[in-house]
């Protein structure tokens, strides 16, 4: 079964979501990747604020490529979600409670999940013009400084992504490999 999940993430939302769900997100979500993760730490830690409202927020860790002509972007891949393990627990801490990438978390973003109560996404890597087709805005609202590694704003409908870590502990990583083992 597939879930509809409308952005932004509810309290609800989030506890009835398990490892292994497979979700269908529309609504409103942000791009971020390394470059703009430093700068909001680098905001927070400077007591300024961030250039969005990050409370209830969902990031996409993506690799844009430009828009072709009459599309709103081009292909719109997830990249590696490691890159920004060292700033998600004080994102998540000040309310970020989604996130869109792919590849496996540290234990510390993935206790920090827990802790406070958010989730963790992947994204079919390999599969950016596909995912580029339930995009229906992009809109640059952040550091437009940093090319291609602005914060956007996406308004999805239907972006296709699979629970890895969940509230209570979930990984689907190492479930998946535990399940398909063959020293059961």
């Amino acid at each position: 079964m597939i879930k509809g999940i409308i952005l932004p993430l509810t309290e609800k939302d989030i506890k009835s979501l398990k490892t292994g769900d497979n979700v269908l997100l529309s609504g409103t979500l942000y791009v971020a990747r390394d470059a703009a993760h430093r700068k909001m730490i680098d905001a927070l830690d400077r007591g300024e604020p961030l250039p969005f409202d990050i409370k209830g927020q969902t990031i996409y860790y993506m690799g844009p490529s430009p828009a072709p002509p009459g599309k709103v972007i081009g292909a719109a891949g997830p990249t590696t979600s490691v890159r920004m393990d060292a700033y998600t627990p004080k994102l998540l801490a000040k309310g970020l409670k989604g996130m869109i990438g792919k590849g496996v978390r540290s234990p510390e973003v993935k206790d920090a999940v827990k802790k406070y109560k958010a989730v963790y996404f992947a994204a079919v890597g390999g599969a950016g013009a596909l995912i580029s087709k339930t995009i229906i805005k992009s809109k640059v609202v952040a550091y437009p400084d940093l090319g291609p590694e602005a914060v956007l704003r996406l308004e999805v409908k239907d972006f296709p992504a699979t629970v890895i870590n969940d509230i209570f502990g979930g990984d689907l990583y190492i479930e998946g490999k535990k399940k398909y083992s063959l020293a059961q």
